[in-house]
This record gives structure tokens, sequence and C-alpha cells, in this order.
């Protein structure tokens, strides 16, 4: 805690507990709106997940000076037996057969019904009904994600322990080259721009007009029109994403220049072969894991039996860690986005708000009061005070933790060593060190690339990326992984070898340092670097 980041605890006893600055999903302020959508997924999801599992914590979060902390308290382990393993073992059951068609059925009912043809206390009532089922969805988000990154992680233990590593990256080329809807998204919409290739006039708008001019071009010609009916149909299966993790974002549905964007970057790779990169992926995997089973088969009958057991699920776990994602944190949170965006344009539209994302600076209680009193009860004044605390606080520098020291005792379990490799350990930041031309990290994915550092801190910035620069981030969201065909190499501030970031780097072969804790601060923008992916850092060249 500084001088300039005082916190006052609403509850003394928070002050006991170690806050870690959750920069991996929020890096930056955040909405009162989105709190709650955090405490949804961690205070509720991943607390009922932990105890359904018999881990020995919970999580809880609190927006602190208007950014998100997260603390993981510790609890009494169970003694009942494992119930973690068996749900390793039956990832894809679970997933397929139970979680995925509950998720399905919450779509179908949202999607039965527009926001714009409710009454505005069916709307709050939907608010109301909204916040309950992403309770319920981030049960079954944690219910399948401890499970799936502990067979990952303890995959990857067993691969060093058994069969030694050369390198950190071994036991995950045995995983990659699996599609997920990640990827899926990506490979998509470069088959979309494979297809401007083939139309001159579509190629020429795409490679002359900037992002935001693109549809009104493309709409003045008959072949133009056919494109863009083509991206509609992109938009409508990938475009229910937002910029980051959170309620308040506006989808790829919403503003689609992220996508015009990247096609514009990829039209200008008009030789490359990305859907042969991908299977090359596949390719390698099977001649590895092939590799592997030649030297398990040495082994005992109970070792080779593990080999192949946390293989299977590790394979099915790597898939999982984008499709959940995709579904739950993106599809499903469209859903309540535009049902508050809805709330948000009605109380425009009264004076209520200056503007419809006005409404996510209020909480769903404020909201549904402000809707039972509507159009009485103006909101302008308490959210232009919010907009300001946020805008204050986002130029002040933000404390790695808060509260009590972080504990060295460390946690046994399978889900505490994942989410060890999810989050990674605290960055280890020296001003003093005497090297300033080079930024420890951890390796995310292997390889090293040379290229010009471009700083983008949202899709918004994603215009300044060019083919072979190197995307520096503080983070990187799912939305983000079309860019990953363009750059050379990613960097981010935060995550470890299992996060995001380093998972899809992987599959799309390009370097990756994750967990440098600020290379976003040191790498001045345009700089030429070297990512060593393999050494896990950063080089000023």
């Amino acid at each position: 805690m500084t001088s300039t980041f005082p916190v006052t605890w609403d509850d003394p006893s928070d002050a006991a507990y170690t806050w870690n600055f959750e920069r991996m999903h929020s890096p930056e302020p955040m909405t009162p709106a989105d709190a709650v959508a955090f405490r949804c997924a961690f205070d509720h999801g991943a607390s009922a997940a932990a105890r359904a599992y018999g881990l020995p914590f919970r999580a809880m979060t609190r927006r602190i000076n208007t950014y998100l902390y997260l603390a993981l308290v510790p609890t009494s382990p169970s003694d009942v037996p494992d119930p973690l393993e068996t749900a390793i073992g039956r990832l894809d059951e679970l997933w397929d057969g139970e979680y995925l068609p509950e998720i399905h059925r919450h779509l179908r009912e949202w999607e039965a019904v527009a926001p714009a043809d409710l009454a505005l206390p069916q709307l709050a009532d939907a608010v109301a009904d909204g916040v309950e089922r992403v309770r319920r969805l981030y049960e079954l988000h944690f219910l399948i994600w401890f499970p799936f990154m502990s067979a990952i992680s303890l995959f990857d233990d067993f691969y060093r322990d058994v069969l030694g590593n050369v390198s950190d990256f071994d036991a995950y080329r045995l995983l990659q080259g699996f599609d997920n809807m990640t990827v899926a998204s990506g490979r998509a919409l470069w088959q979309l721009s494979r297809q401007a290739l083939r139309v001159a006039s579509v190629r020429a708008v795409l490679e002359r007009e900037p992002a935001e001019a693109v549809t009104t071009a493309l709409a003045a010609t008959a072949e133009g029109r056919r494109f863009l009916a083509a991206l509609r149909e992109y938009l409508e299966a990938w475009g229910q994403r937002g910029d980051r993790w959170g309620w308040s974002f506006p989808s790829w549905i919403d503003d689609p220049t992220p996508v015009i964007k990247t096609l514009h970057d990829y039209v200008r790779q008009p030789d490359r072969d990305l859907g042969e990169e991908l299977a090359a992926q596949a390719a390698e995997r099977e001649r590895l894991v092939a590799r592997a089973r030649e030297r398990v088969r040495r082994q005992p009958a109970d070792v080779r039996e593990r080999f192949e057991f946390l293989l299977r699920a590790a394979q099915k776990a790597i898939v999982l860690t984008e499709d959940h994602s995709h579904w739950i944190d993106f599809r499903c949170m469209y859903h309540v986005h535009q049902i508050w965006l809805e709330v948000g344009r009605r109380f425009t539209a009264a004076a209520v708000l200056d503007r419809p994302d006005d409404v996510f600076l209020l909480t769903p209680d404020e909201l549904r009061e402000a809707a039972a009193a509507f159009p009485r009860r103006d909101q302008r004044s308490r959210v232009a005070a919010r907009r300001a605390e946020m805008e204050y606080f986002r130029h002040l520098p933000v404390p790695p933790t808060l509260g009590a020291p972080p504990s060295a005792t460390a946690t046994a379990d399978p889900a505490s060593a994942a989410l060890a490799k999810f989050f990674g350990p605290p960055a280890v930041i020296d001003p003093t060190a005497p090297d300033t031309s080079t930024i420890p990290g951890r390796g995310g994915s292997p390889g090293k690339a040379t290229g010009t550092a471009r700083i983008l801190t949202s899709l918004a910035d994603a215009h300044r990326l060019q083919p072979r620069d190197v995307l520096v981030a503080a983070t990187t969201a799912p939305p983000w992984t079309p860019l990953f065909a363009t750059a050379a190499a990613v960097v981010s501030d935060t995550g470890g070898i299992l996060s995001h970031c380093a998972v899809v780097a992987r599959e799309y072969g390009i370097p990756a340092v994750v967990g440098t804790g600020n290379a976003t601060a040191r790498i001045p923008d345009g700089h030429l670097v070297e990512v060593d992916g393999d050494a896990g850092v950063v080089r000023l060249l």
C-alpha cells in the first residue's frame, strides 16, 4: 500500500489476506458491472468448484481503487477420496455430456428473447436472471477448469520425472496441433482473407482503405456486398467476443473494426498457408508421441498406464483450455452485455444516462432501483464520479500485492500446482540490475524471433501491428488470437506456461515470453527486439 494508492477495507478482516493485482484478466480500471462479473466467476464459481473437489482454498475478489484484486484463502483440505483424479479421467463425459449441453440450454433461452422487445421492468428482471445464470455458468467453468488444468500440469510433471526434459516445452509438444474453438476462429478468418484475395476489387479495398472505411467501400460494389455477407456470417459464428473478460466490452458484432484490421493484415500475406502450418503442428505431435511411447515401453506396466492416462487427459484438456472460454467467457457473456446495453439505451433516451455504455458503471442493484424509479432517478452524477475515479487511478502505479505479505507455504495439490503454472510466479523486477537491455520473463512458447515491438493496450490498437512485428501486451484474451498469425512473436506482462497467451502461441508456432511484469513499460514502442522463448527473455537490440 502506498500514499498514492490508499486502501480502505470495507470488511476489516480482508486486511489479513494477501491480495494480488489480477492483471491477466483485468489489467486496467474496471467498471462496477465487471466487478460483479468477476465475483460471480471467482468468489462463487471457483470457490464452489474448489469445495466440490475438496481443494484447500477458496477465491475472493475485490475492486480496490477500481482494480481487480484476487486472494486465494487457505481452507482445510478434504479427507475424502480424490474427486479431482476422477474428474481428470472423465473430461470428455463431463464437458461433452453434462456441462456443454447445459451451456447450450442457457444460450438457447437467451437467444429466444430479443432484449429490444422487452419492457423495462422485464429488462430489469433479465439483468437479475443474468447474474444468477452467470453464477451457475462459472460453477461449470471451474468444475471443468480445475481438472483440465490439473491434467496438463500433471502430465508435464510426469514427463519430466519419467522421461526427462531437454527443455520446458517437451511435454507440451505432445499436446500441440489439436483443433479448438480459438484456433478455429482464427483459421476461419484466414479462410475469409483467402476469399478476399480471389476478388481483385475486394482485395484492393482491404489493402487501400483504413479499417473504419472498409464496409462503406465494399458496399459500393456487387462483389463487395457479397464479401460483406460472408463477413457477417463470420461475425455471427465467431463475433460474440469482446476485447477482454467481463460484461462491459463491446463484441466484434458491435464493432467489427478489429476483424477488418486483421483481414487487412492477412491479405498482405498472399503466399502463406496458415492451414498447412497448423497441420504441421499436428504431424510433429504424432511423431513425438510415438517416440515418447517407445521410451515409455521399457518402463513398468503401472508407469505405462499412467502415461497413457495422463496423455489422453492432457490432450483433451489442451482443447478445453480454449473451448470453455469460447462458450462461457464470451458467447454467454455476450448476452449479458446485450441486456445491460439495452437498459443503457432506454436510460439514455430518457436522459437518465448520457450514453448507453454508462450503464456498466452501475451495479445490478443500482440498475434495478433506477429502472423501478424510471425515469425519475438520474444516474449521470453517479456515473460521472465513477468514470472520474477510474481515470484518476488509471495513471497511478498499482501495487502488485495488498494486505498481508504472501505466504511462503505452498500447497501440494494438483490444482494449486496448475494455478501456479497458469498465473506464473511473481515477476522479479530489479530496478538496480546493470543489464537494462534484457527483460526476463518465462518461456511461453519456444523459438527465437526478431521484430519491431508494438505495444498494444487493447484491440483498438490492433491496426498498429504489422506482419512480423512483435506483439507486446499486458495480457491477451482469446479475441486477440487472430493477431498471432500476423505477429512474429508475443510478449506479455502476465501469465505462465499454461496461460492463454502461451498455449495459443505454441499452437501458432511463434515464440512467446510471458510473465515479464513490465515489458509494456520497459520496451519502447517501435524498438527492435529479440524474443527468446527458450530462455524466457526479451532483448532490446
